[in-house]
């Protein structure tokens, strides 16, 4: 049974980096005005109360999200990303957006969404699937299903579009998730290699995040891209101390766009760790 609750860690760092990074594939997809599907596999409630007893606990949100919306001058592409995140709270007080709700990666995409474009959500926790099937009633570009995510994409891709971007996001509270991830990953990439595919993973002591690159290298699977953050110094076995993503089919010149982003965003997440993002090819194309 699964209990991770993201209510606890909405708007934090790891969310700001990673829905940056989806925004900006999400844009690359927008170049073209040929229509293209976005599938998210564990795509969450959609919505998150900062006000809410889950995200007043430990306050994440506040060395995240708050810290980009208290920092002058971000880059376009931060900017981009920070109007979407306040499209989702209208109030406004003396002339300011009033932060009350964190956008989940589904309400993200759905603003970049055309009328030609398609997203195909997949959340299997019995708490999170109501809420997000809720929040897209009677959307007809948007379709929810109550049902395993590694499961569910194998089943629906490739999507009708033949074009699009996947976004996989686990909790990793199964000790065996990277292994299941990369059996998930070779699969569907069989059934789909054009997709653009981005798959979020935390960097803590404890996760064999080496035996995941390994394992990666090993699969097959070309064009391999990875972009990790660290925020706090990484002493603490069970700590999230950093926030990765691995980026199979990137547009092109995406490192360079990418890497530019992260030079920014780094230091203003930045809680002692120092250390600047990290980018990698990890398999070529």
């Amino acid at each position: 049974m699964l209990g991770y609750r993201h209510g606890f860690h909405a708007g934090n760092f790891a969310d700001v980096h990673k829905h940056i990074i989806l925004l900006l594939l999400l844009e690359s997809l927008l170049k073209k005005s040929t229509p293209f599907c976005y599938v998210d596999s564990h795509a969450g409630a959609a919505r998150y109360d900062l006000q809410s007893e889950f995200a007043q606990k430990n306050r994440e949100f506040e060395n995240g999200i708050v810290r980009l919306l208290k920092t002058a001058n971000p880059p376009a592409a931060i900017a981009s990303y920070l109007r979407a995140v306040e499209t989702m709270n209208a109030t406004q007080k003396k002339g300011r957006t009033s932060l009350r709700y964190y956008p989940g990666s589904p309400a993200l995409a759905r603003q970049l969404l055309r009328p030609q474009d398609q997203m195909i959500l997949m959340e299997l926790h019995s708490t999170e699937a109501p809420k997000l099937k809720k929040y897209f009633a009677n959307d007809h570009q948007v379709s929810v299903h109550h049902r395993d995510g590694y499961e569910g994409l194998n089943a629906m891709l490739p999507p009708e579009e033949r074009r699009g971007l996947v976004f996989i996001d686990p909790s990793y509270e199964i000790k065996d998730e990277f292994t299941r991830l990369t059996e998930a990953l070779i699969k569907i990439l069989r059934k789909w290699p054009t997709g653009i595919y981005a798959v979020w993973y935390p960097v803590q002591g404890n996760q064999p995040t080496a035996h995941f690159y390994n394992e990666l290298r090993s699969s097959g699977i070309k064009n391999i891209y990875l972009n990790e953050i660290s925020v706090v110094p990484d002493t603490e076995p069970n700590r999230l101390s950093g926030s990765g993503v691995i980026i199979i089919n990137p547009p092109w010149r995406f490192d360079q766009i990418l890497g530019a982003v992260m030079d920014w965003l780094a230091p203003v997440l930045d809680r002692g760790s120092h250390a600047p993002a990290h980018s990698a090819w990890l398999v070529p194309e």
